[in-house]
């Protein structure tokens, strides 16, 4: 299923991407009132960060997600999980049936949507009363690796910006008159990553890759000298995973 954002030369780099915070995660569930044995279906669901996180807490998921290479890693990932079936299908169009779940996530994925699009596929595809949420990962940019790390960045692309990932999520949830009231999570995690899985992680930017252009691997050179440079064989990434969730009206 062809998608606008073609992921498939990140796929095995994306392996290296951090978790969401577990104490996010289980905040947003427990807002969302489900509980071991709910129906969830993931969507855009990669190379299953966050399907392995629900599986793991008992749910029933559903994992949806366009990309064949992306779709074989979290496939591969979850081939132990009797609780997690995987299908083709976007945001847009997820392919699943009316009213048949409990819940319908967007680990990282949300942005990649015709946003109002996606919720009204959501709506369709949410039990009554059933519960929405998108989330990402976002670096914490005042932290000094981080930091050099982005002055590496915009000494290449002057423009630079994260798009709709790192927007609040509150108005376009709004704008779809579909949910209620909307609440946003917020929670710190540090990922610790060796230097070289940290470059494999800058190599699955698509947002990176997309502005960068030519430029693109010259930047992850250029990211690579610097934190092999510090002389250390890992460092320790502050995120904070954001979470928006909301309930069908």
């Amino acid at each position: 299923m062809k998608t606008e954002w073609n992921y498939t030369s990140l796929a095995d780099a994306y392996l290296k991407r951090p978790d969401y915070s577990d104490s996010a995660i289980d905040a947003m569930l427990k807002i969302a009132e489900v509980s071991k044995g709910a129906s969830i279906c993931d969507v855009g669901a990669g190379v299953a960060h966050l399907t392995l996180m629900l599986a793991a807490r008992g749910m029933a998921v559903v994992a949806v997600e366009p990309n064949d290479a992306m779709r074989a890693n979290g496939i591969k990932r979850t081939d132990q999980m009797d609780n997690v079936r995987w299908h083709e299908g976007t945001g847009e169009e997820t392919g699943q049936e009316d009213a048949s779940f409990d819940m319908v996530t967007f680990g990282s994925s949300f942005n990649v949507c015709d946003r109002q699009i996606a919720l009204k596929e959501t709506s369709r595809i949410l039990k009554p009363n059933g519960v929405f949420a998108c989330m990402w990962n976002h670096r914490q940019l005042d932290d000094e690796i981080q930091a050099k790390i982005e002055s590496i960045i915009k000494s290449h692309i002057s423009g630079y910006g994260y798009g709709t990932r790192r927007e609040d999520q509150c108005a376009t949830i709004d704008a779809s008159k579909l949910f209620g009231d909307v609440v946003h999570l917020d929670s710190r995690v540090l990922h610790q990553q060796s230097i070289q899985e940290c470059v494999e992680a800058w190599r699955s930017h698509a947002t990176l890759e997309r502005q960068a252009g030519e430029s693109f691997n010259k930047i992850i050179e250029e990211i690579d000298e610097y934190l092999h440079s510090l002389g250390r064989e890992s460092i320790e990434i502050p995120y904070s995973t954001n979470i928006w969730v909301a309930r069908l009206l």
